[in-house]
């Protein structure tokens, strides 16, 4: 095929938000897209076999508005990833991604995830397969090493080996996933971030579009990190502090700031709640969970996140709940736009 990952373009990788599992579906990337048009956004890790055998619109279901939005797979099996990477760009996603840095035992079962990286090999024909199936971007997301894998040596040939086989994205957690003794939560708090061995990576292989990924927690690094490499990815951060997101189309993709109020973006998901619940049967709490954070350090806060939790109130239409929570809020901003 004629594959768009022939040339680099490092500028449509230069921020997105994670793929986090439980927390990135289609009503989380519908609401972060209120805040930011240029961020690109990532689905959950979807399996191979969940796509093959399970039901396609449950994972792949998403809203035109979310694009620039990527679809990460888990798998290692170069045939079935080709064909899952074609259900996904038949869906309309601007890029599959392939998770090699998922550190769960879980995911270690299913013989992909950070395991991964052991074997390059596998995965630079995982690659190489998608990309003769799709004419989307194929990339790859990873760490710096695996268990107590230390060395700068070990990632540069997994990058060398993937990137002989077309892939030109990476996004780069900086972190080596312990395989054995940590939780997934540990293992993005115990292994040392080592920026410098990411920074490394743009310098060997320029060519490349290297991304970063990992304790990026405010535009001050974000700017420093653009400095050396071409993208930053925020994951938690961002999740709970979306409004910081507000900024980044104007700050640093080249854009306009965010024309609406935290008000407008409350009433903009209220509407996609009553949209959900008649095209889906979706209830409100599995959409409100979402948007907890948006009011971040605003007078009363806390009280409208009560309220848009308290399961008490499902029964209720979500215009009711909106207006139960509102009457907790002041008038202030939470966060001024720093452009």
């Amino acid at each position: 095929m004629n594959n768009s990952n022939t040339s680099t373009e490092p500028s449509r990788w230069r921020l997105s938000v994670a793929p986090m599992i439980d927390w990135t579906d289609k009503h989380c990337r519908y609401f972060h897209r209120l805040l930011t048009s240029g961020t690109r956004l990532y689905t959950e890790m979807v399996t191979t076999g969940a796509l093959l055998h399970g039901d396609e619109r449950r994972h792949l279901r998403h809203d035109q508005l979310e694009h620039p939005v990527a679809l990460q797979l888990g798998g290692s099996e170069p045939a079935d990833l080709a064909r899952c990477a074609q259900i996904g760009a038949r869906w309309g996603y601007d890029e599959i991604n392939l998770n090699c840095g998922c550190p769960s035992e879980r995911v270690q079962r299913g013989a992909f995830g950070a395991c991964l990286m052991a074997e390059p090999r596998l995965v630079a024909d995982g690659v190489k397969a998608m990309l003769d199936a799709v004419d989307v971007p194929v990339t790859v997301k990873h760490r710096i090493g695996i268990d107590r894998e230390e060395s700068y040596g070990f990632v540069r040939d997994f990058v060398g080996m993937v990137s002989d086989a077309g892939c030109r994205v990476f996004i780069v957690h900086a972190r080596n996933a312990w395989l054995k003794g940590l939780s997934p939560k540990e293992n993005r708090e115990i292994p040392p971030l080592r920026y410098e061995l990411v920074y490394q990576l743009k310098r060997d292989f320029p060519q490349l579009t290297i991304v970063l990924n990992g304790g990026v927690t405010s535009d001050e690094q974000i700017e420093q990190h653009l400095r050396q490499v071409d993208g930053v990815m925020l994951g938690r951060e961002a999740y709970h502090r979306p409004w910081m997101m507000t900024a980044w189309d104007a700050r640093f993709l080249g854009g306009a700031p965010c024309a609406l109020t935290p008000d407008e973006v409350e009433q903009r998901m209220v509407d996609y709640m009553r949209r959900e619940a008649v095209e889906d049967g979706t209830p409100w709490s599995a959409i409100a969970r979402h948007m907890l954070g948006l009011h971040h350090g605003r007078r009363g806060a806390r009280l409208w996140r009560q309220v848009w939790s308290d399961h008490k109130l499902k029964h209720l239409p979500p215009e009711q709940v909106h207006a139960l929570a509102r009457a907790h809020l002041g008038a202030v901003v939470p966060e001024p736009l720093a452009i």
